[in-house]
């Protein structure tokens, strides 16, 4: 008894359900991602004076000391030279300052601690200075160390 062999044919696949398959997972792909905004559409602020919504927590007080020599110093940092009566250096930090606390929706306060050996006409340049910077809260440090009742 010869054992007959069977022929196999070649196997096809079908195409459409293959096709029908790549379709929908396009379409589930599709679906579910997210879109990417470009980069025109971002809206973007870049640092500098911008004007806040609400007030931030500066250093809301800038303190001036002079010298009896004459010298001016911003923060402990000495501003210009001492017989310069203009104060160009302290004009330009000085309106700095305005114009980062008026973008904060702050006061501008500036202390005057003066030696008790300057000159009034120094004060009265320092004074003139914060008039041209608009700093209205201009006051004197008070030193109450030496025993007097207010």
């Amino acid at each position: 008894m010869a054992v007959r062999r069977r022929e196999h044919g070649q196997g096809e696949l079908p195409m459409t359900p293959m096709i029908d398959m790549v379709f929908l997972l396009l379409v589930f792909f599709l679906v579910t991602s997210k879109q990417l905004k470009p980069e025109a559409d971002l809206s973007l602020t870049l640092p500098g004076t911008v004007s806040q919504e609400e007030s931030i927590d500066l250093p809301d007080e800038q303190r001036i000391q002079i010298m009896a020599n004459g010298q001016v110093m911003l923060n402990d940092l000495p501003m210009d030279t001492p017989d310069n009566e203009e104060l160009p250096t302290l004009l330009a930090t000085l309106k700095r300052f305005r114009a980062t606390a008026d973008a904060n929706k702050s006061e501008a306060l500036v202390t005057l601690d003066v030696e008790d050996d300057v000159l009034h006409q120094r004060i009265a340049d320092v004074m003139n200075v914060c008039a041209k910077a608009e700093i209205q809260g201009v006051t004197f440090a008070g030193d109450l160390s030496d025993g007097d009742d207010l």
